[in-house]
């Protein structure tokens, strides 16, 4: 699947801007949620290609978000790559067991993120 729209979700607007400006920069069409409910109604309307998820967000968590995404049939085949300041291996683990197919610790390289991207049919 080729990867060509992201959705963002962060509740910090530097975090937001920074990987949104990273993302742009390699051609990828961004788009940005604050919390889970903002996101869902993303998915709904502008169906992403990827999600770069936070764990800590207002309302529903990362991992919440993350656990619901991937267990609903509409949205279960986009992958999400959590993006995290949470550095803990038990962090990590329970991330990936939730759904996520990969977990970056903030602040994340550049470089690193479109590598891994790109191992998903990224750019």
């Amino acid at each position: 699947m080729a990867i060509n729209k992201v959705l963002v979700v962060d509740d910090s607007k530097t975090e937001t801007m920074y990987l949104t400006d990273i993302l742009a920069k390699s051609g990828y069409v961004v788009c940005s949620a604050e919390n889970a409910e903002q996101a869902l109604l993303s998915l709904e309307s502008n169906q992403p290609d990827l999600i770069l998820m936070d764990v800590v967000l207002p309302g529903k968590n990362g991992f919440q978000l993350t656990r619901t995404v991937s267990r609903t049939p509409e949205y279960s085949h986009i992958p999400i790559i959590i993006c995290s300041s949470k550095s803990l291996e038990t962090d990590r683990i329970w991330g990936l067991r939730q759904g996520a197919v990969d977990y970056l610790t903030k602040p994340v390289s550049p470089e690193l993120l479109l590598t891994r991207i790109k191992s998903l049919g990224g750019r």
